[in-house]
């Protein structure tokens, strides 16, 4: 604290004895030694505070850079959410859309599998009516007899 070596401590304690005297020498001495110790116990437990303060400022100081990097890493996932979500839903609409297309309006390909598959058949149009000749058109007889009941 203060650089004050042997020969100045001794140089203080003639003074002292010379000014002060022999007998009021020891509790000038003790008082001084008390108030001395208070003095560097009062430097003391300024020089803690001030350093508890440093670091308590520097603790704030890295609290508030990890909060600033944690919230860019928030916006970042919810970001990267966001396009996932929406390039979901954009691949979900698209196949959709497909199915849809596909079961409404067959492409070219399935409808000549499926063509190939079937028997050959005449279309509706090209079929001959079918004549019906006089005699396979016999009127049916009138019933006089209610369902279920035999005639004799």
């Amino acid at each position: 604290m203060f650089d004050i070596g042997f020969t100045e401590m001794m140089l203080i304690g003639i003074v002292a004895l010379i000014v002060i005297g022999p007998e009021r020498l020891p509790g000038v001495a003790r008082t001084a030694g008390k108030y001395f110790g208070r003095l560097k116990r009062f430097m003391t437990s300024v020089k803690a505070d001030v350093e508890q303060e440093l670091r308590a400022d520097e603790l704030r100081q890295i609290l508030a850079d990890q909060q600033r990097e944690l919230d860019t890493l928030k916006d970042s996932i919810s970001d990267a959410g966001k396009e996932i979500e929406k390039e979901a839903s954009a691949a979900g609409a698209s196949l959709t859309q497909e199915l849809d297309d596909s079961i409404n309006a067959p492409d070219s390909s399935q409808v000549a599998a499926v063509a190939d598959d079937l028997p050959a058949q005449e279309s509706p149009a090209e079929e001959p009516l079918a004549q019906e000749s006089p005699a396979e058109e016999s009127p049916e007889p009138e019933q006089d007899t209610a369902p279920g009941e035999v005639k004799p």
